[in-house]
């Protein structure tokens, strides 16, 4: 579930990157620190828990209301789907270590370092159709106010370090405006404060309970504590279902490097010892093929190539961090297109070359960062993201791809209806959300279904539609063989691609030539 956020007003924080050899420090002994300081209170020592998953436990805080029937549910629901918590546990292993010890730091339930899950399926990479990004789901709104930098080189709702500090903010500003009442502050953060405020002032009103449970709030806040509370439950009592929680190790995953420039994301990959794409994991704030010119000027890299990269950082002056290019203008030439050109932005194009404005002359040259690499390389830069998305279009549908160059007053509606679209749909194409803001001359990928052909009225008369139950054994090919008809009719009459499995019982709708039918 990817959240909605409502929030007003702007707060700018700026911090400085904590060196890493005292991030490190931080991170290993938080966790034993906390334990150390419990078992002195409690006059017994014991050692600290070698499984994360075990320090989620260890400090859960939250009543689970597990007789609460919106909690079975949702748990039904995940005990359908055992593999589900498998792929969670590969995508958030590089950060758990992270934003399970920062809730332990602020004492405030493990559970919350759950949230993720419901939120983005701890994917930092996810973008929802109301404009919510990273693994937190912050939108630009609430994460400005939070002081989440977000412009066309970096976005901070994506940062793990930067994001966790801002949700944990967040909800602990929610859990105190609702007097400690954590359930209502989790509603808070995926409906809006008012939202929830507005709901307890009705059931005043009428003389009925403010807590969570007693108030109508909307459908998808209403199932989004408790599917959080489900997963604290099965993490709680994973024995008990029969879930086999792959281990996390407690200890920290990443260290904190404090770069002091920009640096090509490829060169910088290079010297840690790893791949472009690992580093693009660990450091998703960061859009383009090199970090912001203007920061945050910081890379995690594992713990255990932290040296290598230290190592490699001192040799490597600043200046040679990022390469640059001399170019000559040619005739017809802006700054915004030797900007796209070279995956750039204007402004530090302009800021290079002392340009107080648009204005520049064919035959002069501009000095321009460029890549290291090709842009494959980056693979997962925010173009590169998009090229993968328009593959996997490709090979998951039949429709055809045109292209649409935003003109001014186009609005994400006016294209859609033109090309007889969904508005979703197509933000979802560009990688984007309806409410971004269209930029004249930005050019859009538009999916479309193919031109149906046209039956003839002979041949009419021996068309039939047909209701099919797919039974054990089926295949698509099989039953485009029995029928005499295309599997790719098949996947286009019922919506379907050839990812998803047949079902035993799933009802299919054909339009068969009854003459040649088997």
């Amino acid at each position: 579930c990817l959240s909605s956020l409502v929030l007003t007003g702007c707060q700018t924080i700026t911090e400085k990157p904590t060196t890493s050899d005292q991030y490190t420090q931080q991170q290993s002994t938080s966790v034993q620190a906390f334990k150390a300081k419990q078992s002195h209170n409690s006059g017994q020592y014991a050692s600290a828990p070698s499984d994360l998953w075990q320090v989620t436990r260890d400090e859960m805080q939250l009543d689970l209301h597990l007789e609460n029937e919106r909690v079975q549910s949702q748990l039904k629901s995940f005990l359908k789907h055992p593999t589900y918590m498998d792929r969670i546990v590969k995508r958030a292993t590089p950060y758990y270590f992270h934003i399970v010890n920062e809730a332990i730091k602020r004492d405030i339930p493990t559970e919350l370092a759950l949230l993720p899950i419901v939120e983005s399926a701890y994917d930092p990479f996810a973008y929802s159709h109301g404009r919510a990004a990273g693994a937190w789901q912050f939108i630009p709104s609430t994460g400005k106010y939070f002081g989440l930098t977000q412009n066309w080189w970096y976005d901070g709702r994506r940062d793990i370090i930067s994001s966790t500090d801002a949700a944990y903010k967040y909800l602990s500003q929610l859990n105190k405006r609702f007097d400690g009442d954590w359930l209502l502050a989790l509603a808070a953060y995926n409906a809006g404060g008012g939202t929830v405020s507005l709901a307890i002032k009705k059931n005043k009103r009428q003389n009925l309970p403010t807590d969570f449970w007693s108030l109508k709030l909307p459908k998808e806040t209403m199932a989004y504590v408790p599917k959080l509370l489900a997963i604290a439950e099965l993490v709680k009592n994973a024995e008990k279902y029969n879930v086999a929680l792959k281990p996390m190790p407690n200890q920290p995953y990443f260290s904190q490097i404090d770069t002091q420039s920009q640096i090509d994301i490829a060169q910088a990959a290079t010297m840690a010892g790893i791949t472009t794409k690992e580093l693009y994991l660990l450091n998703p704030g960061f859009n383009r093929w090199a970090t912001a010119p203007e920061g945050p000027h910081r890379l995690l890299v594992p713990v255990a190539n932290k040296a290598q990269f230290n190592k490699a950082l001192s040799e490597l002056p600043a200046d040679k961090r990022v390469q640059w290019t001399r170019y000559t203008i040619k005739s017809g030439d802006s700054l915004s297109t030797i900007a796209q050109a070279f995956e750039t932005s204007v402004e530090l194009i302009r800021k290079t070359n002392n340009i107080a404005n648009n204005n520049i002359r064919a035959g002069k040259t501009l000095l321009v960062p460029t890549a290291s690499q090709l842009s494959s390389e980056y693979v997962l830069s925010q173009h590169q993201r998009h090229i993968q998305k328009q593959k996997n279009i490709s090979r998951t549908t039949d429709r055809k791809d045109t292209y649409h160059t935003v003109k001014s007053g186009d609005s994400f509606w006016s294209i859609a209806k033109t090309h007889n679209v969904g508005v979703r749909q197509l933000a979802s194409w560009n990688s984007m959300a309806p409410g971004d803001s269209l930029a004249i001359g930005k050019r859009l990928v538009i999916w479309s279904k193919p031109q149906q052909s046209v039956i003839s009225s002979a041949d009419r008369q021996i068309i039939r539609k047909v209701g099919y139950k797919v039974r054990s054994g089926d295949s698509l090919a099989r039953i485009a063989g029995k029928f005499n008809v295309r599997i790719d009719d098949i996947l286009q009459w019922n919506k379907i691609s050839k990812r998803n499995y047949l079902q035993p019982g799933q009802r299919l709708t054909l339009y068969v030539d009854v003459t040649r039918s088997n």
